[in-house]
């Protein structure tokens, strides 16, 4: 499947109610999973917001998992604040969802597809997107070296967590198809 394709059909699963049902609980639990993190240090925690929208990515494609990052974000600053709202932050949120769902959408997950899809996106949020948002808001660099070294100790981890979720996700849909 194209690139174009996948985003064309993606878009077209707001059409289906299951879809938006399915959508709505994703942004729902990226919600609750946003609260959910593990603190190594004060500069380094693991979150798992990001496991909501590799499921999301995979079963409603790039368009509606975009959207459920971006909706995900809004409603966790709405509940509890922290900080003024910046929507560079929802951006990337958007960004995660979509390229969940360009990596995953109708395809099955495999353990390069999982790398190949945290690695754009470690490069992409973490390294390039994130500090030029955090330049703009704080004036702060825009090559941090710890930044870099968190998004390289946590990879490994995100990777298996986001595997073994996303093998079970595509087992539970594939189980579905076959009813």
């Amino acid at each position: 499947m194209s690139m174009i394709s996948a985003i064309r059909e993606s878009a077209r699963e707001f059409k289906k109610l299951p879809s938006l049902t399915g959508a709505a609980l994703m942004s729902a639990l990226h919600m609750i999973l946003g609260y959910c993190k593990i603190v190594i240090s004060t500069v380094f925690e693991i979150r798992f917001a990001f496991l909501a929208l590799g499921v999301a990515g995979m079963l409603y494609g790039p368009v509606v998992a975009g959207v459920v990052g971006a909706i995900g974000d809004i409603l966790v600053f709405i509940i509890r604040p922290n900080g003024f709202f910046f929507p560079g932050f929802t951006f990337n949120e958007f960004v995660y969802g979509f390229v969940f769902g360009l990596f995953f959408y109708k395809k099955r997950v495999t353990v390069k597809r999982i790398i190949a899809a945290k690695l754009t996106l470690s490069v992409l949020i973490n390294i390039i997107l994130t500090p030029i948002w955090l330049n703009m808001m704080y004036g702060s660099e825009l090559f941090a070296i710890p930044r870099l070294i968190k998004a390289v100790v946590s990879f490994p981890a995100e990777c298996v967590i986001l595997y073994f979720i996303m093998t079970t996700a595509q087992k539970v849909r594939d189980g579905q198809k076959n009813r």
